[in-house]
């Protein structure tokens, strides 16, 4: 359940920070000094919330380690092997789980727009 959440906030907060990142860069000379401002305040709490997500995930990964080492002792090697490949497979489909919503999202609102320039 841990490695659901933290993999969701990971990639939630990058989505965000990129969005951010690319509306600061699309920013013609002639905008305005407080929504820059704004918008660079705004990227800097997201990467101070990235950095702090990926020390979670960083903690995670040695829990992750230790739990292996556990069950180590109980498992057999091809189970373990399993837990592992379980465990790689899941933040994989979690990623992919992710991306497929984001294109859909995407997909609805062209959509939309095509439906009322129609």
């Amino acid at each position: 359940g841990d490695l659901d959440k933290v993999v969701n906030l990971l990639l939630s907060l990058s989505g965000r920070l990129a969005r951010v990142e690319n509306v600061l860069s699309s920013l013609g000379d002639n905008a305005d000094s407080e929504e820059r401002s704004s918008l660079n305040e705004k990227r800097k709490l997201l990467a101070g919330q990235h950095e702090d997500a990926r020390e979670l995930k960083e903690n995670l990964d040695r829990r992750e380690r230790l739990v292996l080492d556990i069950l180590g002792n109980y498992l057999s090697e091809e189970q373990l092997q399993d837990y592992q490949h379980f465990v790689k497979m899941k933040s994989a489909l979690l990623i992919e789980q992710r991306e497929l919503d984001d294109k859909i999202k995407l997909g609805q609102e062209q959509l939309k727009c095509l439906m009322e320039s129609l």
